[in-house]
């Protein structure tokens, strides 16, 4: 069985940190929750592995336009659903067959299972926010078994 690794970076708010990169780089895809901040961080972030990334409430300008604010995208087994913004979630995960769903927008890292969906929030690994920390996250596959993990940048 592969294992598939997944990188979730969120609110970068147009500052792509040499941490966050790093972390990036060898994991077989890219998820970002939105707040991007730039078209420059999508394109950096695409040359280190495929990207899945929605639209934040601040990317509103025209180079975001062609981002949806949801993604379902399988990785492995399991189905991710992407979304900025956790209140504005628009389906049932148990009808529409998701294990994950990926969020942004608060930039507080957050991993928990609720009624057996996996809710993963990889933070901010943007400009500081109040005294939140700078995170990344990632997913790990195994078929349909999901596991994350929370990992906080040392970068000041």
């Amino acid at each position: 069985m592969n294992t598939v690794r997944v990188a979730l970076l969120s609110d970068t708010h147009g500052l792509m940190r040499a941490a966050a990169r790093a972390f990036a780089v060898g994991c077989d895809y890219i998820i970002h929750g939105g707040d991007i901040g730039s078209a420059r961080i999508l394109n950096e972030l695409a040359t280190i592995a495929p990207l899945i990334a929605v639209r934040g409430n601040n990317d509103g300008q025209a180079w975001a336009a062609h981002l949806p604010e949801t993604e379902m995208i399988r990785v492995g087994g399991a189905f991710v659903y992407v979304i900025h913004d956790l209140s504005r979630l628009d389906i049932e995960p148990h009808a529409a067959g998701v294990q994950v769903i990926v969020s942004g927008h608060s930039h507080k890292p957050l991993v928990e299972t609720r009624d057996g969906i996996l809710y993963v929030n990889p933070g901010s690994c943007g400009p500081r926010r109040f005294k939140l920390p700078i995170s990344v996250g990632e997913l790990i596959v195994e078929g349909t078994q999901v596991s994350a993990r929370i990992v906080e940048l040392t970068e000041r």
